[in-house]
């Protein structure tokens, strides 16, 4: 029944994003002498990148969208990249060292904000903050999109929650399924210890996996790790990492002992979800609403059902890390483009009726109060309560981008036979070197 809902739910998508480009509304015209003489505005050529990002991981999806805004301003062009989490990074740098940046980028603050806005590399968007539909952004959403100086280098559009997921026909032919609380979509440490054990004597050889073979979907490894033992991952004002803890040492300890629990150095976030959804293993530690309506395209054979769930906690206060995304703007020192990128994002985000539109088409939610955006879907509504248990956005923390490395380079470790102390305290110690290096060069 739940996949029937899902399929509904995404042919109607589809039938959405034919049909949410209308035309451009007649304008007014004079005279014909009048029209004759009007100048007509400039070409702008502009490159939006974009990370794969739910339904903005379609180029159709891209494509529909940009028509739509060419339509209205026939003089701005708009050519679209998608890149991947594995080398979009990389390809982001190759161009800031080139001289040659996009104009738009959409991704989430921790780039945006920490990484190339602290870097003064973005334009500070704070004028586009000053509309009235700027003014209906969460505060918890707005509070995340601000730099530590105030700058708004991100104008947000989307966001979500990250969660873990199980193959749940699995879970109940093994007698795991008893440790799984189904109203709240949430279990305790000592309920996934004991389903994990329940699988593998089930003959589950890989009942989940820690993917530390790059960054991408670290989110999932780590809100695992720190709600295991209601570890931090840092201090409440976003300043210095504070992971080396003995309830974060305990979880990390706990993992790398579970039999059924594999840590793949050559593995990230996708390929995680790729494996769940193969049937290759029980769980599945990276995934969100936008990853079960992609795979259910990619994978129709699928054939078992997959329940979203919080990660595990010992005292029952979940975690998860949440994903905001929007727009920031390359400053490539051209007013012309740079305002022409500030007209595509006003297109998308100031009308309500195209704003809804546009958070449709990335499957995930609005951040700002849109109702009945998803009245009566089963699916969405599924995910939706998951919402409140978002926990601290700490990804803006200075030394980010290094952070990220230094946490998957731990996990290797630790896969590796490691001792976790010694590892959690090399990973802490880098993280917070970083941070300091940052705001001294910001400085």
């Amino acid at each position: 029944m739940r996949r029937s809902i899902l399929w509904t739910w995404i042919l109607l998508l589809a039938l959405l994003l034919s049909a949410c480009a209308p035309a451009a509304a007649p304008r007014e015209t004079g005279a014909p002498e009048e029209s004759a003489a009007r100048t007509e505005p400039e070409e702008i050529d502009l490159a939006l990148w974009t990370y794969p990002v739910g339904g903005w991981a379609s180029a159709s999806t891209l494509s529909s969208t940009v028509s739509a805004f060419h339509r209205e301003y026939p003089n701005i062009h708009v050519t679209v990249q998608i890149l991947s989490y594995e080398t979009g990074d990389s390809e982001v740098e190759d161009a800031i060292a080139g001289g040659e940046m996009p104009d738009l980028v959409f991704e989430g603050p921790e780039r945006l904000t920490a990484n190339w806005g602290a870097r003064g590399l973005m334009v500070d968007l704070s004028d586009l903050w000053q509309s009235e539909a700027a003014g209906e952004i969460y505060e918890s959403v707005a509070a995340a999109c601000r730099s530590a100086g105030g700058a708004r280098y991100i104008y947000p559009v989307c966001m979500t929650t990250h969660c873990m997921a199980v193959n749940r026909d699995l879970m109940e032919a093994a007698g795991a399924w008893q440790y799984v609380d189904e109203e709240t979509h949430t279990w305790t440490t000592d309920g996934f210890v004991a389903a994990v054990q329940a699988l593998r004597d089930y003959g589950v050889e890989t009942v989940g996996e820690i993917y530390c073979g790059g960054q991408g979907g670290d989110q999932g490894t780590r809100a695992l790790v720190t709600n295991l033992y209601s570890g931090s991952f840092t201090d409440p004002e976003h300043t210095r990492y504070t992971f080396n803890s003995p309830e974060n040492v305990r979880a990390l300890e706990l993992l790398a002992g579970m039999d059924g629990i594999r840590f793949d150095k050559t593995a990230v976030g996708t390929d995680d979800i790729d494996r769940f959804c193969r049937g290759e293993q029980a769980m599945c530690f990276c995934w969100n609403v936008g990853a079960e309506v992609t795979q259910t395209i990619n994978n129709p054979d699928r054939d078992f059902d997959i329940f979203p769930l919080a990660f595990p906690t010992d005292d029952g206060e979940f975690e998860l890390q949440g994903g905001i995304w929007g727009f920031g703007v390359f400053d490539n020192g051209d007013r012309a483009r740079i305002e022409a990128a500030k007209t595509f994002i006003r297109f998308l985000t100031e009308d309500t009726n195209r704003y809804t539109q546009t958070v449709l088409s990335s499957t995930f939610w609005p951040v700002r109060d849109v109702p009945n955006i998803y009245e009566n879907d089963e699916l969405m509504s599924e995910y939706f309560r998951l919402r409140v248990y978002l926990g601290d956005y700490y990804q803006v923390t200075p030394g980010w981008a290094e952070a990220r490395t230094a946490w998957w380079t731990m996990l290797q470790q630790i896969g590796d036979g490691a001792s976790a102390a010694g590892a959690a305290a090399a990973f802490e110690s880098a993280a917070n070197a970083a941070g300091q290096a940052g705001a001294s060069d910001a400085g």
